[in-house]
């Protein structure tokens, strides 16, 4: 169920000349905003100058809809802190850190806590040897400064691919989902969105041994982190073949590292599971105790109907609703606009495990967060709008995702 620096340090450009990169097939659409010329690579301060107006559009919406939840909160009298760093799957997370996994497979869902991924426990329990409190302070420490980092790297990935433009306006795009808010809880989906960002930037610069280390991370960090192993293994491997048939090519050996490496966390973590159960499919039995079983989307299909038919549905619900449907038409349009190969191969898997899922259906937007490509389409279209129609876009978006933030915590009576 449940789920830093940067590559290359603070590189936000093309791998330099002087050290040759087997640089990830990208056909861009003549319509698109042209990329800036490549060069030497941005590094250090030049680098965070060059991203600036990406990480402060991204706090702008981030630090609007917080205050306006933790209003929200205040005026019902909640606990603000309990609900961001300490609730529901924090707190998952906060007890693995403090006792470990389970040995055994049990009968409950709620005696089992090998469904969740070990990276987010292991630097939370790291953390609180220098930080022991207030509890939840590492975790929500980790997801702030994640969020950053990975809206960092959505940005190096659009301003790569379409201009500095489209890039800052994917960043906030992202920070504007309408449920961004988990970016700021003591969740794992900000760890993960930035080790994916980087991870597909350093694919899409050729850069093998980043991406592939950052896919393994991603793997010990959520399930669908094998999305992104794939994609960094198979563009890998394509490259590593394209090379070979023109019998050019300095780096093969980085690139055949990177692909072979990119699948061993999630691997690792599935192989430890089953040894540490005492069977080969004991990851896979976890999560059919969570009920959370793959059937190809009758399941989503049925939920979906089912929600469309009562009169009066839960409004969180229907929010879940419609991200599922316009993520499933956003992946057309990146289709249709020629993304390249890593990308479409991350979130069409990304779609595929979270639409294709029989388990419980209102936490499905949030696993969707990491999908930041999927926005791509939007931020071009943005990019190239008059200035007026993209901030009043934006505006609505900001507003949208704090109405549905304070929501989701605060009248949903589930977990996000």
């Amino acid at each position: 169920m449940p789920y830093g620096p940067t590559p290359e340090t603070t590189s936000t450009a093309p791998a330099s000349a002087a050290t040759p990169r087997i640089v990830a097939p990208s056909r861009r659409p003549h319509h698109r905003v042209p990329v800036r010329s490549p060069g030497r690579p941005a590094r250090g301060a030049r680098a965070l100058r060059h991203a600036a107006p990406a990480l402060l559009a991204y706090a702008a919406v981030r630090v609007f809809g917080a205050v306006v939840f933790a209003l929200w909160a205040r005026g019902e009298r909640r606990d603000v802190w309990h609900l961001l760093a300490e609730s529901w799957d924090c707190d998952w997370y906060l007890k693995i850190a403090d006792e470990g996994y389970a040995n055994t497979l049990g009968t409950q869902v709620d005696a089992n806590n090998l469904a969740f991924f070990p990276l987010q426990s292991l630097l939370i329990r790291a953390g609180s040897l220098l930080v022991p409190e207030p509890r939840g302070a590492v975790g929500l420490a980790i997801a702030v400064v994640c969020s950053f980092l990975a809206a960092w790297g959505i940005f190096a990935v659009g301003d790569h691919l379409y201009g500095r433009r489209a890039g800052v306006l994917l960043a906030a795009l992202w920070g504007s989902l309408p449920v961004a808010l988990v970016q700021w809880m003591g969740y794992t989906e900000s760890l993960f969105t930035a080790l994916t960002a980087w991870a597909l930037y350093a694919v899409l610069t050729g850069r093998w041994l980043w991406a592939g280390s950052l896919a393994a991370l991603a793997g010990l960090t959520r399930p669908t982190g094998v999305a992104l192993a794939a994609a960094v293994s198979l563009t890998a491997l394509l490259a590593l073949w394209r090379t070979c048939r023109a019998g050019g090519g300095t780096d093969r050996v980085r690139t055949l590292v990177g692909a072979l490496v990119a699948p061993l966390g999630w691997l690792s973590y599935v192989g430890w599971v089953g040894f540490r159960l005492g069977r080969w499919d004991g990851y896979f039995a976890v999560q059919k105790l969570w009920h959370n079983e793959w059937d190809g989307g009758v399941g989503t299909l049925r939920t979906v109907r089912d929600l469309l038919s009562v009169q009066r549905p839960q409004l969180f619900l229907m929010m879940v609703t419609a991200t599922l449907l316009a993520s499933a038409v956003l992946f057309v349009l990146s289709v249709g606009d020629r993304q390249p190969l890593p990308l479409l191969v991350f979130t069409g898997l990304l779609l595929l495990i979270v639409l294709g899922s029989e388990g419980v259906y209102f936490p499905r937007a949030r696993f969707l967060l990491p999908g930041f490509p999927l926005l791509l389409p939007l931020a071009a279209a943005l990019a190239r709008a008059r200035t007026h129609v993209a901030v009043t876009v934006m505006l609505t978006a900001a507003v949208t995702s704090a109405a549905f933030g304070g929501h989701m915590l605060l009248a949903w009576s589930g977990p996000p």
